[in-house]
């Protein structure tokens, strides 16, 4: 095994070949990046092997050996208790002001006409399949409602495939993974005899039993951020309501929560995140997963203890604002800077689909047409209430604000402000997947492709 120093040695070697670098030949360029490409990318026999997902892979590359090793040490996540504070702050204003409605919202099921049960049964069955354009929850209820025996245990158990086909999921990514937790999921409800709205009486009404237990299930797809949005669900819509210990439900982290915890700096790194190429088996992505929940936690617990009688019951009900709103609304590029390919004016807008010049529309009543120039964070000009005011999920939790309730903390006007963005996961199994990409340092070639 090359080990890192060794890599870093052997570069130095080559660009000492000559003082003046900038003049390298195209040989001493080949060598620089013949080596750079083998380290990263390269394996060999004998390499040793990783466990994942209940499977032994060979390491892609020394470097994947590396970094598993390594990278908790070179990214050193951390989470700021002083920004935690202020983030805290801003929530307890927000509850006070609209009366904790904000952190009771959850996606709307209740207006489905079906039953609770059948809710719970859907969503619990479906769940784990959220990810890659699976289908939203009313698609699914349609389906459901045509012919509810799609959703049959046993059915689900022997046949996976005809399953995932009639909720049109049977062509989509990663198909083998699907029929996994599709098989494994039915088989859960199977061996303790009972339907997914029985759950929670299963485990005593107790909140953080169910939620382990389902974490701990191999191959059943419920991980922390699956779980944690499906026991939110259940208790905020008022499914299961009764129940103990909800405050051990976590913020369920995405790349939107994850994003707003990076630009409020309420988790932090030494060194900016890594491109997914180089998060070989996503070592990196489920480190920041990991500190992102902890951190939501955090935040929870400091409003808790300065605001005993003024806080929401568990962390996970601050999760529809700061992924729903804030994360896939407020924290986007969704101000749009356009200009007018008659008069060159220039002004802010709220929608991409924008195709005229409102100033010559307001101001001489012509209709002349107006191009998108860029895009940018509404928070970081006074323009940006122009998108915030016309947002519909803006109008739905946070009506009359004009601007992102956490620019206090984010700072986006200031010149420091760095647009820091969530790591990103490519998938370990599937077409588009580390497992696809391997070579050897003999063969060539190599990487992912789609």
């Amino acid at each position: 095994m090359e080990t890192f120093e060794d890599f870093v040695k052997g570069l130095i070697k080559i660009l000492n070949i000559k003082q003046d670098i900038e003049k390298l030949t195209i040989s001493e360029q080949q060598k620089f990046i013949s080596k750079i490409n083998e380290y990263l990318y390269t394996n060999y026999e004998g390499i040793e092997t990783t466990h994942v997902l209940d499977e032994d892979f060979e390491y892609l590359s020394d470097f994947h050996i590396f970094w598993k090793k390594n990278h908790e040490k070179i990214l050193n996540p951390q989470i700021d208790k002083n920004c935690c504070e202020k983030v805290a702050d801003i929530l307890h204003d927000i509850y006070l002001k609209y009366d904790g409605k904000p952190f009771k919202e959850t996606e709307s099921y209740q207006n489905s006409g079906l039953q609770l049960s059948e809710i719970c049964k859907i969503r619990f069955l479906t769940a784990n399949q959220d990810f890659r354009g699976s289908r939203d929850f009313e698609e699914i209820a349609d389906i459901y409602r045509d012919d509810d025996s799609i959703f049959d245990l046993n059915s689900i158990f022997n046949n996976p495939d005809e399953f995932l086909t009639k909720l049109d999921m049977g062509k989509l990514a990663q198909n083998d993974k699907r029929r996994t937790y599709a098989k494994t999921i039915a088989q859960y409800l199977l061996d303790k005899k009972i339907e997914p709205f029985d759950l929670l009486k299963y485990f005593d009404y107790d909140f953080g039993i169910l939620r382990n237990d389902l974490i701990q299930l191999k191959g059943a797809g419920y991980g922390s951020k699956k779980t944690d949005m499906f026991l939110r669900d259940m208790c905020l819509t008022g499914i299961w309501k009764e129940g103990k210990n909800f405050h051990m439900v976590d913020v369920a982290s995405d790349i939107n929560t994850i994003k707003v915890a990076l630009r409020t700096g309420i988790v932090k790194t030494d060194i900016l995140l890594l491109s997914s190429f180089l998060d070989i088996f996503c070592y990196q992505y489920g480190l920041i997963d990991e500190y992102n929940a902890k951190a939501w936690r955090v935040v929870w617990e400091i409003w808790k203890s300065k605001y005993s009688n003024e806080v929401i019951e568990s962390p996970s009900q601050i999760d529809y604002l700061i992924y729903r709103l804030i994360g896939k609304e407020f924290c986007n590029d969704n101000l749009i800077r356009f200009k007018c390919e008659t008069y060159g004016h220039e002004f802010f807008w709220h929608s991409p689909r924008n195709q005229t010049c409102q100033e010559c529309y307001k101001g001489i009543r012509e209709k002349n047409k107006a191009r998108v120039i860029w895009k940018d964070l509404p928070c970081k000009y006074s323009e940006g209430k122009i998108y915030i005011e016309k947002n519909k999920i803006r109008n739905k939790i946070l009506p009359d604000v004009e601007e992102c309730p956490f620019i206090s903390v984010c700072m986006p006007r200031d010149s420091t402000f760095k647009k820091l963005n969530p790591p990103k996961s490519i998938s370990i199994l599937g077409k588009t997947s580390w497992t696809t990409a391997y070579t050897k340092k003999d063969e060539g070639g190599g990487g992912l492709m789609a």
